[in-house]
Parts: structure tokens; C-alpha cells; sequence
């Protein structure tokens, strides 16, 4: 119960602070948390740690929980550095993936597929970095697969929050389909091709989301238009 609670909270918190509702330095009080979404402090402390490793708080010894959010120029470039990860990460792929690693492949998408009909973004983006990380894994680089897994994890918040953008999932679906593709063909300079564009497009993405987002913060209704 207190994993899926931490989990609950710790994307709450995630979209809280991506949307500015918390301002970057701002303490955090795990108390008063806690007390807002009526649990223990355990599983708050349990979403501190997930937010840590996402680079969204820091957390110093005898001295709180603080907001780190990256500033726009850093977060772009942290996008351009993604998008040029998982090219090189999707040019090996399709030079060693073995064929069990394509069906994995197609599995994800699957569930990609089914939590887009369910209208589920949290439950695609799941599945999402299941088919990131095969890619990854499948570029038969352990060092290459390691790096773009932690930047992945870094810019975890910001590509789950695109997806909430409307028609994203639908454009995201489609340039899975792409990349598996190109994959499937063995063709290196159109899988790395496909997978600088869509993680590019995440970051664009997000840029609009986030404008959108904090101007309904500012009217106070979280609206997205």
C-alpha cells in the first residue's frame, strides 16, 4: 500500500513542481505533506527518494527538502543531449538487436497501444520506458546504455508530463511504430533518425505543456487549452 502510495505522491509531486507550483529552493515539509494527501510521512519520505533521483529535490543532511528544478536553458540542453543518446543508442540496435528483442519490442508497444485506448497516460508512459530502455539495452553498449539511462531517469518528469498534451500519445504511438520499423529493417541512419526526432519532439512538447500548465496555475485552474 505505501509503494503505491509513494508512487501516487511522488507523481503528484512531480506535476507540482514542473508546473511551478512550487518554486525553485522552496523547502518541502514532509508533515504538511503528508497531512495533504492523508498518509504517513513513510510514504512521503519514499517519494522524496524517487523525486531525488529525478534531480527535482535535494535533500540536505539536517536541513530539509528543498525544490532543484532546472532552468530552461539547462533542460533544453539536457533534450538535445537525450535525443542524441538514444540516436547513437537506436543506430547500434539496429545493428545487433536479436529478433526475441524486436518482439519485446512490439510487446511494449502493445501496452502502449492499450493504455492509449484506456486514455491511461501514466500507464503508456510506463510502457514507454520499457520500450526506451530495450533500446537502450539492445545497442549492446553497456556504458552508452548505462548514460542514456541515467539522463533518462533525469528528464523522467518532463517526458511523462508531454504526454499529457492533447493528441501527444497518438504522435508517440506513431513514432514507436517508426523506430521499430527501422529496427526491424536494420536500417541504422533511419532508427537514429527516429529516435533524435522523438525525443526531440518531447522536449518541444513539454515547452508547450509547461507554458500552458503554469498559465493555469496562474488563473487557478490548472487548465489546459
Amino acid at each position: 500500500m505505501d509503494a503505491r502510495a509513494a508512487d501516487s505522491i511522488a507523481d503528484a509531486l512531480e506535476q507540482m513542481i514542473v508546473t511551478g507550483e512550487f518554486a525553485d529552493g522552496e523547502r518541502l515539509s514532509e508533515v504538511a505533506l503528508a497531512e495533504r494527501f492523508g498518509v504517513s510521512r513513510t510514504p512521503v519520505r519514499e517519494a522524496f527518494q524517487r523525486l531525488a533521483a529525478s534531480g527535482l529535490i535535494e535533500q540536505l543532511p539536517r536541513r530539509g527538502v528543498f525544490i532543484q528544478q532546472p532552468g530552461p536553458v539547462e533542460l533544453l540542453e539536457m533534450f538535445e543531449v537525450m535525443a542524441e543518446l538514444e540516436s547513437v543508442c537506436g543506430r547500434l540496435a539496429a545493428r545487433r538487436i536479436a529478433p526475441a528483442r524486436l518482439k519485446e519490442l512490439d510487446a511494449a508497444n502493445s501496452a502502449c497501444r492499450a493504455a492509449m485506448a484506456a486514455e491511461d497516460i501514466d500507464g503508456y508512459y510506463r510502457a514507454n520506458e520499457i520500450f526506451h530502455h530495450a533500446i537502450y539495452n539492445e545497442s549492446g553498449n553497456g556504458f552508452l546504455a548505462g548514460e542514456a539511462a541515467r539522463l533518462h531517469r533525469r528528464l523522467r518528469p518532463y517526458r511523462r508530463m508531454q504526454l499529457y498534451l492533447k493528441g501527444r500519445i497518438a504522435q508517440s504511438m506513431a513514432e514507436h511504430e517508426e523506430i521499430v520499423a527501422a529496427l526491424r529493417a536494420a536500417d541504422e541512419a533511419r532508427a537514429g533518425d527516429a529516435l533524435r526526432t522523438h525525443v526531440a519532439v518531447q522536449g518541444e512538447k513539454f515547452h508547450h505543456l509547461a507554458a500552458a500548465l503554469k498559465a493555469g496555475v496562474r488563473r487557478g485552474d490548472g487548465a489546459v487549452s
